[in-house]
């Protein structure tokens, strides 16, 4: 089977790696790298979520000559949800939906970090815990990577749902228990997108709870899809 990996916004391919060790070969994961970024820094980065989930649908057809279920953090849950809308308008129903740290689809927050300068992008990374401080600190490093999280803000903070929206796959929702940007509430009503089983797992920890509680996700992913965790990565940070 395939799990096809989505990153935060501002997230690239690599923060999936060590989930791609600890579930082979059982389990073949894929991790999306979105465009404006590393190994695709050249392609022009995308500013809203449609557009994203029709580039990763299309990218990933050719991956769907097995069974498939998609895990999505923060932005990618986002994607994760509106790839399996478009998978199943077109018959392809996945195995399961791995939403982790970001609120349902229907909740939505008037955000505008995409709208700061560059030091108030940097707030909140630093809020969010998830970025290497020596990164934060990198003059260099940061004019190279901002401008692609602040399309990925741009497209995720503009994003809204359309009232009654569902699929049939089934939801597994990953959260943490003091996210600021995610409550507790705005995690269960994934249960309102999906007319399949739902389940919620809370785990100690702000957005990138991940990185502290790798075992347990990686045991829920893969007792979900009905197989034998196979070993043992690194941490998901």
């Amino acid at each position: 089977m395939r799990l096809v990996c989505l990153p935060h916004a501002g997230g690239s391919a690599p923060f999936y790696f060590p989930m791609s060790r600890a579930l082979s070969p059982a389990v073949d994961v894929v991790s999306v790298q979105y465009p404006g970024r590393q190994d695709r820094r050249a392609d022009p980065a995308i500013e809203d979520i449609g557009e994203y989930a029709d580039a990763i649908t299309a990218e990933i057809r050719p991956w769907l000559d097995r069974p498939v279920a998609f895990f999505g953090h923060s932005m990618g849950a986002v994607l994760a949800f509106e790839v399996t809308r478009r998978l199943e308008r077109d018959g392809v129903v996945p195995l399961a939906v791995f939403a982790s740290g970001r609120r349902a689809p229907s909740r939505h927050r008037d955000e505008n970090v995409h709208r700061r300068d560059d030091d108030g992008i940097v707030e909140e990374m630093r809020l969010l815990s998830g970025t290497d401080s020596q990164i934060l600190g990198d003059e260099e490093i940061l004019r190279m990577v901002l401008p692609a999280i602040r399309s990925d803000y741009t497209a995720i903070e503009n994003y809204r749902a359309a009232p009654g929206l569902t699929v049939t796959a089934p939801i597994t929702v990953l959260t943490g228990d003091n996210d600021p940007r995610t409550s507790l509430d705005e995690a269960s009503a994934w249960a309102e997108h999906t007319t399949g089983a739902f389940d919620m797992h809370v785990f100690t920890g702000g957005h990138f709870f991940l990185a502290n509680h790798q075992e347990q996700i990686l045991k829920i992913v893969s007792d979900t899809l009905g197989g034998p965790l196979p070993g043992k990565g690194g941490p998901l940070s």
